[in-house]
């Protein structure tokens, strides 16, 4: 009993780091973007992410399983599309507006990704599902509108929160595929694959954007420009996404999601100790958000510690 109660604590810590690697990424990518092409970003972020993960895959000994050119195609045509189309979007949009926004609307991710699975599956959303969703785009249009109706009547939303937005489906999109791509290969050669898929696709598209020189970006960059960059590809990607493996392992993926809404809450706390302010509208849509998320699963721990009482 101590030693499964040990490893779920083990478990929840691990989670708490990553869920703050991933949130603090946000802050950070715009501080970063104030000198570096997002193109350039996005491709550094792959390459250290890649070659991080090629390091820990040769000291496993995981080497790469052998598949059809069929689902290796379709593997990383889909990576390309949800992972580096999510990255290119989220560090063009966080160019145009604040980090805590950002964060805030990827933290619907989990929700949107139900949503979608339940209009491929042809079945209905739960209450709780309904209302986490119902919820979270409350919080989410209150802080994209910063409160004017006038602006959500006109339908004008932030150039920025737009493009995060389209990152969101492209990621939830990866997210559904990777349930079936999970099993024609193990997570950690999939995360690899699409990492270096992501890294040749913006690398292309870096030889053929004019005056694109993120080699040149990175030798000129200043010390805490190449910490945060390496902060992002190292902790924000790699480290993240080990912690999050692990701790799925020990929870299950129903408690182990609950932890993603607590994004925005670190990527808030980051920008704050980087000295940036937070409005009333962004702590209140922050608030809703993770009401919205963390309530019904919250009731349904507590039924069901009734019931077993």
């Amino acid at each position: 009993m101590k030693s499964a109660q040990s490893s779920s604590v083990n478990a929840i810590v691990l989670l708490l780091i990553c869920v703050f690697c991933w949130g603090s990424v946000f802050p950070l990518a715009k501080f970063v973007l104030h000198d570096m092409n997002e193109l350039s970003l996005a491709l550094w972020r792959f390459v250290i992410a890649a070659g991080l993960l090629t390091l820990v895959m040769l000291v496993q000994r995981q080497p790469l399983p052998g598949i059809s050119i069929k689902r290796l195609s379709i593997i990383v045509v889909v990576s390309i599309i949800g992972i580096g189309g999510f990255n290119l979007a989220l560090f063009s949009g966080i160019q145009h507006t604040a980090a805590t926004n950002g964060a805030l609307i990827m933290a619907l991710s989990p929700m949107l990704t139900s949503l979608l699975s339940a209009i491929i599956a042809r079945k209905w959303l739960t209450k709780s599902q309904s209302f986490s969703l119902l919820m979270g785009f409350s919080g989410v249009l209150l802080v994209i509108t910063n409160g004017s109706l006038q602006r959500l009547l006109a339908f004008e939303f932030n150039q920025g929160d737009m493009m995060i937005m389209f990152g969101m489906l492209t990621w939830s999109f990866y997210t559904l595929c990777s349930q079936r791509m999970s099993q024609w290969m193990p997570l950690l050669p999939l995360t690899f694959t699409g990492m270096l898929s992501g890294a040749l696709t913006v690398g292309i598209m870096c030889l053929f954007a004019p005056g694109m020189q993120p080699l040149t970006e990175l030798e000129n960059a200043s010390q805490p420009l190449l910490l945060a960059v390496l902060y992002i590809g190292v902790f924000g990607t790699v480290v993240a996404y080990m912690l999050w493996s692990v701790g799925v392992k020990s929870l299950g993926p129903a408690k182990a999601s609950l932890f993603f809404n607590l994004v925005p809450v670190s990527a808030a706390l980051t920008s704050v100790f980087m000295g940036q302010s937070l409005t009333l509208i962004q702590i209140s849509g922050m608030f809703i958000v993770v009401l919205g998320l963390m309530l019904p699963a919250a009731l349904t721990m507590r039924s069901a510690k009734v019931v077993l009482a």
